[in-house]
């Protein structure tokens, strides 16, 4: 959350959610890391791809996503969350282009692009070998089968929102601080637990008013079962950044866009010691060529010249 705190920019922020197809989630999750993989990518892709459009916001943005596999009642429900500063820079990097006020880009444009990438994307994984199947739907390893399968799901509308848009940067703090790490269910939810019957709240969201808070009773075999079908494949990131807070330039673009919203960052600056010894700087500007840290190596007084020495040598990763 610190290193979040530090990439937050006085701007409005957006959030919007990307879900799939009760039949095409099936397949998610038979096939965890690839679908995922292509969650994630077409999402952001999507975003970036209208985000700059000239004739939409016409800007290349950043985002943070995460991935949510659940419902509230322990369902397979993979989604997508993510966070987008609302705005972003010019095509040539010169200025800032903030979007409308209260308002990001058009869910239903979104979705029909997500509904293209996504499909187009798992027909790709299944040409590749990438896909497997299993009971009623184990025809569909064939490819004839798949792609008359996936078909009506190009006319079907697949659902993206944007929900209002957060207080102010403090609130996407906020939020990423509840989401980003969250499991499919808290203690806090359970209610009781035996060897028979496990008992929790639930919302049911297809009420549209009146109280959604539910309790679920289930064997307690079936509750372990509906867990464990949100635990991730080894290894996978479930927090990603894309854009312009990609890991490898964020540091460079969160300079650039702060000095072209003329917002000065915190930066510390030397002060002497007790016996006029300089305490040395912590720098917070990144390396402009890699983006990466940069690492104070020796600092000398005005009028001085720096001692002769090497560059520092690379460590071993």
């Amino acid at each position: 959350m610190e290193a979040r705190a530090e990439d937050l920019l006085p701007v409005e922020y957006f959030h919007v959610v990307f879900t799939l197809p009760a039949e095409v989630a099936r397949i998610a999750y038979w096939n965890q890391k690839a679908v995922y993989g292509l969650l994630f990518r077409a999402s952001a892709e999507t975003v970036m791809t209208i985000a700059a459009d000239p004739k939409r916001l016409g800007a290349k943005v950043g985002m943070t996503s995460v991935l949510h596999t659940w419902g509230s009642a322990l369902t397979h429900h993979p989604h997508i969350h993510m966070t987008v500063p609302g705005g972003g820079l010019s095509p040539d990097g010169t200025k800032w282009v903030a979007c409308k006020p209260g308002f990001f880009l058009h869910v239903r444009v979104l979705a029909q692009l997500f509904r293209r990438l996504f499909l187009d994307g798992l027909m790709e994984l299944h040409r590749s070998g990438h896909l497997s199947f299993f009971a009623d739907l184990g025809h569909l390893a064939q490819a004839d089968a798949f792609a008359k399968w996936l078909a009506p799901f190009r006319k079907t509308d697949w659902v993206v929102y944007s929900k209002p848009p957060f207080g102010g940067p403090e609130a996407v703090l906020a939020y990423l601080s509840r989401y980003t790490h969250r499991v499919a269910i808290s203690n806090h939810r359970l209610i009781s637990v035996d060897a028979d019957t496990v008992a929790f709240h639930w919302k049911d969201y297809r009420i549209k008013s009146g109280d959604r808070q539910k309790v679920m009773r289930l064997a307690t075999p079936e509750f372990i079962r509906r867990f464990l079908m949100h635990v991730l494949p080894d290894g996978f990131h479930r927090i990603r950044h894309y854009g312009l807070l990609a890991s490898s330039a964020r540091k460079t673009n969160i300079t650039k866009i702060r000095a072209l919203l003329s917002i000065q960052p915190a930066v510390e600056t030397a002060t002497s010691g007790p016996d006029g010894e300089i305490v040395p700087l912590t720098l917070r500007e990144p390396c402009p060529c890699c983006g990466g840290p940069m690492r104070i190596i020796e600092i000398f007084r005005r009028g001085r010249k720096p001692m002769s020495r090497a560059p520092p040598r690379k460590q071993a990763a």
